[in-house]
């Protein structure tokens, strides 16, 4: 199988095939991540994906779900997916799930039609990196897209039957905005009604405009307490049934599954039980975390 540079996927997809279909990310502004600074991005042949698939298929028995890499391969044209999708149909006829990364422009750039056909090839999920639901946020993240064009084309997936995972980042509208972003992203998922979110919390890394601005006083970014306070609004305020919480994350204070509404008492019973054990010191700090 070829890989090239460095690899990420959620960690929900660690029982899938990964399927390289681009390097890098095609977007790669955005003002908190550095995954893939450093990789310029391309795409791969249909000769190597066949080839990759060819192998695959000596090793794995079955195949239901298959991953493409990488940083948002959804930005292929939807003339570039639908053979990768049938060669994977034709090597691994059981699979029920082709899924990958995919930024809002990605799906801006294909039509209705386009999408309805790349959903009968089995792109019927993907993981879409909203980040945040509150517009002041969204711009200063440089994610390369407005709110309105975020609801737009997140409705325009489910209208076409592709199911998508919200991903969202706790902090990210900074200081004392926790319970704005909270409610900001509420709203975005009750009005396009994703299968789950992914929740993760912002962090700043070296080399970002992030990481410049708190170094710089340009940026504060919230506390634990926040962060706490952030996560509790945003599930009273879900309305979505049926909506997957997969917050299993090492960048995640509090990382926890839980299906909504049904859970939505028992996991802010597990926030509170936690700030109930932690000190004021760690409530009003800001902890190093986890790079991504």
């Amino acid at each position: 199988m070829k890989y090239t540079g460095p690899i990420y996927r959620p960690p929900y997809e660690a029982g899938s095939l990964l399927l390289q279909v681009t390097v890098g990310c095609a977007h790669n502004k955005c003002a908190f991540c550095t995954m893939y600074r450093e990789t310029q991005f391309s795409t791969e042949s249909i000769e190597q994906v066949e080839k990759d698939l060819k192998e695959a298929r000596k090793i794995h028995k079955s195949v239901k779900r298959v991953f493409l890499v990488n940083g948002d391969a959804f930005v292929l044209g939807a003339s570039r997916l639908k053979p990768i999708a049938e060669k994977i149909i034709e090597y691994f006829p059981e699979v029920e799930v082709i899924t990958m990364y995919a930024h809002i422009n990605n799906i801006k750039g294909k039509t209705d039609e386009e999408l309805k056909e790349l959903a009968k090839l089995r792109i019927n999920d993907l993981w879409v990196g909203v980040e945040t639901g509150h517009e002041e946020a969204l711009k200063y993240l440089d994610k390369g897209f407005n709110l309105e064009e975020a609801k737009e084309q997140l409705k325009r997936l489910g209208d076409a039957g592709i199911r998508f995972i919200y991903g969202m980042m706790y902090g990210a509208a900074g200081r004392s905005k926790g319970i704005e972003n909270a409610l900001a992203n509420a709203k975005l998922i009750n009005e396009t009604k994703p299968m789950g979110m992914a929740p993760t919390t912002l962090n700043p890394n070296p080399g970002t405009k992030l990481w410049d601005d708190v170094e710089d006083g340009k940026f504060t970014l919230a506390t634990e307490g926040e962060i706490f306070e952030e996560m509790k609004s945003l599930l009273k305020n879900i309305e979505v049934e049926g909506l997957q919480y997969l917050g299993r994350h090492a960048i995640n204070t509090i990382p926890f599954d839980a299906i909504l509404p049904r859970d939505k008492k028992k996991a802010i019973e597990v926030i509170n039980a936690t700030i109930d054990k932690v000190g004021e010191d760690y409530l009003n700090s800001v902890p190093k975390r986890h790079s991504i």
